[in-house]
């Protein structure tokens, strides 16, 4: 869990980043926006996560042993712009792959004996 932790720590770290930058500008920008908040905030959530991967080495399947070129890049984009919920999400999702490899293994054992 520590090599889990180490690779997507920068991942979770920028969509932290992230939702603190929105909630400083928050104050200013809501009186402008109205309506369009969602969309406008989703934008530069977006090109935030866009930028990021785009410009440093942080990537969310790079880690796992995955290498697949742009796919990686906008994965590790779209988890960066989900904010803190965008990692909670993959780890979730880990944590099922998990229990299913977990299930798969002690079947396997079970049809052995």
């Amino acid at each position: 869990m520590d090599a889990l932790a180490i690779a997507l720590g920068p991942v979770f770290v920028a969509g932290f980043a992230l939702q603190q930058l929105l909630e400083l500008l928050d104050p200013y920008l809501d009186p402008l926006l109205g309506a369009r908040k969602r969309r406008v905030y989703a934008g530069i959530a977006i090109l935030y996560g866009l930028a990021l991967a785009a410009f440093t080495p942080i990537r969310t399947l790079k880690p796992f042993g995955i290498e697949v070129g742009w796919i990686d890049w906008i994965l590790t984009a779209l988890f960066i712009s989900g904010g803190t919920k965008g990692i909670n999400d993959l780890l979730k999702w880990l944590g099922y792959q998990k229990e299913q490899a977990k299930a798969r293994l002690s079947e396997a054992q079970i049809q052995r004996v």
